[in-house]
């Protein structure tokens, strides 16, 4: 097993003044699913803790962990409906404000399998997209999205201009929270930047993941958690002006898109966000404090709801083999006694084991295939999408668990 390796200062600002508020135990990594023929294999598992950092509020995991994009890196952004709409919304957005055409260009670090940069090829205005994860960047390839395969810094920004000059737009969603050079990544967006270009960033607002107790948005692939305030110091560091916020509550349970540009141009909105989040104390330890207290009241209430269950001889299921579902199952300690099989809609997912705890995935069919009495949503924030979907299994008696901010059974 390869080891992780603790930090001792702040990925952003480099101080060592670091507190830790909450700790998960050791989990294997999220996404590095496991096959069948492993099924009696113990699992690698790595530390996986929650600091703050009192110098510039930056939410972050205290370890770095090896390989975490391996060859067959499972997430598949296309499967979920509700994230193609939103991300149609978002590049139909960038199009009409930024007056975009066919001499434009935009870049998505992070493009997945090209969900969202093929908005933009549709109506014929060049994309480039760059993303690490082999399978999903030649999905996106074969799909007409020109796709580099690698991990993006400011290394890579100068040969990006190079050969393609600078971008008019740059989208970063769900990527900032994965990278552990941080700041070799915002100064790679910088110089690749058009001098009045924009730069959307989106990532689960971490006030969010404290006040709904998210627990299992945290994995080894989420290095940061991010605020307006941090993402706002961040920034400044690298002659970057943090400009505008957007709020989706129903995304990912609850996303920050920021706006950044090279001048200063900020609007009311993103003031307003950064007086709240001083006003209710976000840059200071005492507002995570009392968290981990709370994450571990979800788990023991979670794990008494589903012994009761099973005891009573009612079958349980789960929906959704997401990386947060690998964390809660890790973490709670919810192995295929509590918890019999997974269904997930990711053809990439199904017929291998769950990490860590290893409960079979399958086609979200086989809900209706064996009627399990309850189904444990692991991909709670998709949810509505869900209960929309699995209409069938409701009608016919079927009732969902939704685990956080408290577990509940959705009829």
């Amino acid at each position: 097993m390869l080891e992780a390796t603790r930090r001792g200062t702040c990925r952003h600002c480099g101080s060592a003044d670091l507190h830790t508020f909450l700790d998960l135990g050791e989990t294997p990594i999220a996404n590095v699913l496991v096959e069948p023929w492993q099924s009696d294999d113990v699992d690698a598992v790595y530390p996986l803790d929650l600091v703050f950092c009192n110098a510039c509020s930056l939410v972050q995991i205290s370890h770095d962990v090896p390989e975490l994009f391996p060859e067959d890196y499972p997430y598949y952004s296309s499967v979920s409906d509700h994230l193609l709409r939103h991300s149609a919304d978002h590049a139909n957005g960038l199009v009409e404000t930024r007056g975009l055409g066919d001499k434009s260009l935009v870049i998505e670090l992070a493009s997945n399998d090209g969900y969202l940069l093929r908005n933009f090829v549709e109506q014929g205005i060049p994309v480039l997209g760059i993303d690490p994860a082999p399978g999903p960047a030649t999905a996106a390839i074969e799909a007409g999205v020109p796709t580099l395969i690698n991990f993006f810094g400011v290394d890579m920004a100068d040969d990006v201009i190079a050969e393609h000059g600078t971008a008019d737009v740059i989208i970063a969603n769900n990527v900032m929270a994965h990278v552990p050079d941080l700041n070799g990544f915002v100064a790679g967006m910088k110089k690749l930047l058009a001098e009045d270009g924009v730069i959307t960033v989106e990532n689960p607002y971490v006030r969010d993941l404290i006040e709904h107790a998210e627990f299992d948005t945290v994995y080894h692939e989420h290095f940061c958690y991010y605020s307006a305030s941090s993402v706002q110091a961040i920034m400044k560091t690298h002659d970057l002006s943090l400009n505008d916020v957007e709020y989706f509550e129903d995304l990912h349970g609850g996303t920050l898109r920021y706006h950044i540009g090279h001048r200063v141009e900020q609007t009311e909105r993103v003031k307003n966000y950064l007086e709240r989040e001083r006003e209710s104390g976000m840059d200071s330890l005492a507002y995570y404090a009392a968290f981990g207290d709370r994450v571990a009241g979800v788990r023991r209430d979670l794990r008494a709801l589903l012994e009761r269950l099973r005891s009573s001889g009612a079958t349980v299921a789960a929906y959704g083999a997401a990386a947060k579902g690998a964390t809660l199952l890790n973490y709670a300690g919810i192995g295929t006694d509590l918890v019999e099989f997974v269904v997930d809609r990711n053809v990439h997912k199904q017929g291998k084991l769950m990490p860590g705890t290893h409960q079979p995935i399958y086609d979200t069919d086989t809900l209706e295939e064996r009627k399990p009495d309850f189904v444990l949503l692991l991909a709670w924030n998709f949810k509505n999408e869900i209960v929309e979907q699995q209409s069938a299994y409701l009608e016919a008696g079927g009732q969902f668990i939704v685990p956080v901010p408290s577990p509940a059974i959705v009829q």
